[in-house]
């Protein structure tokens, strides 16, 4: 099985930069699908499924490559760099926004 090395030395469950959506949706007014959390830095980003894919858009600006979801029930993580999705074993649950 393939792993994902990007996400040895990041917080599995960082402190979300903002807890309400996506952080440049909320500023423009725009809409979002669904919520990712960068492992790195705590950023919340819009899926690519939103109109402004802006989780993958702070990875392409930031190059912080893991994110996991931030939607309630979902453990899911995806690294960018490796274009895989996966679950660490052990991890705690996702935070997620309310």
């Amino acid at each position: 099985m393939e792993s994902c090395t990007h996400c040895d030395d990041l917080d599995a469950a960082p402190t979300p930069r903002t807890v309400t959506g996506c952080e440049e949706c909320l500023a423009m007014g725009g809409q979002w699908v669904h919520l990712r959390l960068c492992l790195e830095c705590g950023h919340v980003g819009c899926c690519d499924n939103s109109p402004g894919r802006h989780a993958t858009g702070h990875f392409h600006d930031a190059g912080h490559p893991v994110i996991r979801s931030y939607e309630p029930g979902e453990n899911w993580w995806w690294c960018y760099v490796d274009d895989m999705a996966f679950e660490v074993e052990g991890a705690p649950p996702s935070p997620s926004h309310p």
